[in-house]
């Protein structure tokens, strides 16, 4: 993905520029021979902006994208389900204890508070783990759908002539910008028109 690479080294190169630059002490002005003046052509630069949030928008991004996330949330939904109903029983066993608590026995409602901090552990784990499998599952899915619009970023820049792609989410210090610029809609348009959605649920043969 050259573009997102190219992001992210002028980010940084902007960044340690100016550090660079406010870093400099004063010197005195030079009194040797004025330096000669180097003579070359400049390149034409044309840069377009990009915003990748817009990727994943349910109604105006990728639908590649978009049913591919649809599809790893409906796999996590029994997940999400059984935490719920956990999280249901430890908020009805608290409401019970906090009842009954003024008119049984201490032993009995530390029996019970017990119960309630096991059941608030097991959710934590098994909120953690399902968290960590859902990321994965993301990224195993989500990967390769990225790369070929990493690609297709590269191709569509060659294609109109465009030098250079910022993305507007990692690049900060862009307060505005002409609409000429933004190839955000003319991009998912292109993209979606080449690769439809259903083409990332079918499984390879």
């Amino acid at each position: 993905m050259k573009i997102f690479r190219a992001i992210a080294a002028i980010a940084f190169l902007a960044a340690f520029s100016a550090g660079s630059v406010l870093a400099q002490p004063r010197t005195a002005a030079p009194t040797g021979p004025a330096p000669t003046t180097q003579t070359g052509n400049v390149p034409e630069t044309k840069i377009a902006l990009v915003n990748t949030d817009e990727f994943a928008d349910e109604k105006t991004g990728i639908a590649r994208l978009v049913s591919a996330m649809k599809r790893v949330d409906g796999e996590f939904q029994p997940r999400r389900t059984e935490l719920g109903a956990l999280q249901a029983q430890i908020e009805k066993a608290t409401a019970d204890l906090t009842k009954a608590q003024p008119l049984q026995d201490a032993r009995v409602s530390q029996q019970q508070n017990d119960k309630i901090e096991g059941m608030k552990t097991e959710l934590k784990r098994k909120g953690e783990d399902a968290q960590a499998a859902y990321q994965k599952r993301l990224q195993d899915v989500l990967g390769p759908i990225y790369d070929e619009i990493g690609k297709a970023l590269d191709a569509y820049a060659k294609a109109h002539g465009i030098t250079l792609i910022l993305d507007v989410t990692k690049v900060q210090g862009i307060v505005s910008a002409s609409e000429s610029l933004i190839i955000t809609a003319p991009f998912i348009a292109e993209f979606n028109s080449k690769n439809p959605a259903t083409a990332s649920l079918t499984p390879p043969e």
